[in-house]
Parts: C-alpha cells; sequence; structure tokens
C-alpha cells in the first residue's frame, strides 16, 4: 500500500542562509550605523541582540522577511521576552520543529473530513497516511499544502508506492 509521512521540520541550511540575509541588510540599513546588532543562529534558534525593543521590534521583521523569501514559513517563528538591560538587549527566535499531539490531531481530522479514501495515524511527532491509489495520497498533499490552519512548515517524506 503506498504511503507517505508528515513532518514539520525547518531546512537547517536554509535558515543559516536566511540568517545572513539578515545580518547583511543589517548592515546596510542607514538606521542601525553604529549600533552594536546582530542576528545569530544557534540550532534553530535565532539570538537578536541590539540596544533597545524598538530596533528588535524592526530586526523582527527584517528576520521575517529574510525566512519568507527563501521559503520557510514564519509562523514557526515564537520570539521570547526581551531579555537583559541597559546597553544590550537579547531575544531568541525559536524555530518550532515536529508536529504535536494537537495538530496531529486536526490533520487526521480534516483528512476524514475530506472524505478521501486513505488512513491517517499519528506516530510521533509525524502523521502518516497510507491509502490505496497514489493520487489519492497527492490529494491528501494537497490537503495540507492550501490548509491555512496548519501553521507549522510541512515536509512530505519517505514517500512508498
Amino acid at each position: 500500500m503506498p504511503s507517505f509521512d508528515v513532518v514539520s521540520e525547518v531546512d537547517k541550511h536554509e535558515a543559516q542562509n536566511s540568517v545572513d540575509q539578515a545580518n547583511r541588510e543589517l548592515s546596510t540599513r542607514f538606521d542601525f550605523r553604529g549600533v552594536d546588532a546582530s542576528f545569530e543562529l544557534k540550532e534553530f534558534v535565532v539570538v537578536m541582540t541590539a540596544d533597545n525593543k524598538m530596533q528588535i521590534e524592526q530586526m523582527k521583521s527584517m528576520l521575517m522577511g529574510a525566512m519568507t523569501k527563501r521559503g520557510i514559513k514564519v509562523n514557526c517563528l515564537e520570539f521570547s521576552e526581551p531579555q537583559g538591560a541597559g546597553k544590550q538587549i537579547k531575544v531568541n527566535a525559536t524555530m518550532r520543529q515536529g508536529i504535536d499531539k494537537e495538530l496531529g490531531k486536526k490533520m487526521v481530522k480534516s483528512v476524514k473530513d475530506s472524505k478521501i479514501k486513505v488512513q491517517a495515524s499519528i506516530q510521533g511527532d509525524t502523521v502518516r497516511v497510507t491509502g490505496k491509489k497514489r493520487d489519492d495520497l497527492q490529494e491528501v498533499m494537497a490537503l495540507f499544502r492550501s490548509d491555512e490552519s496548519i501553521d507549522m512548515p510541512l515536509a512530505f517524506k519517505n514517500f512508498k508506492d
């Protein structure tokens, strides 16, 4: 029986490229001249450092723009509260990965509601979809791609015919 796994993961290489692009934009912006501000990626956590909260907010929009250009959904970002006082303020932007139980249940329910003749099951942090026809599986992929309520970047892996 054909099957595939739905996973939620961010491509680390693309994440690094988007952080590098945001750093380049930061160095060319006039309002950040002479300011000690930077982006740094550490294991799917982007550390943003700046002098004040206003600059951090501008850096958030720069990071989100760079990630959008690189094809990463910005909905997977979770921003922490600003930390530090005085000269430097840091904010961590964590990239969520994996499909949690709540999202997995919602995905299985949407497959069942769509009346496509496939079975979907939650297996850890992935959702496995199996069916008799390859076309049905491709319909489910299109369903997940078009669903606006899924706010995580999805990838389809282990497609077996």
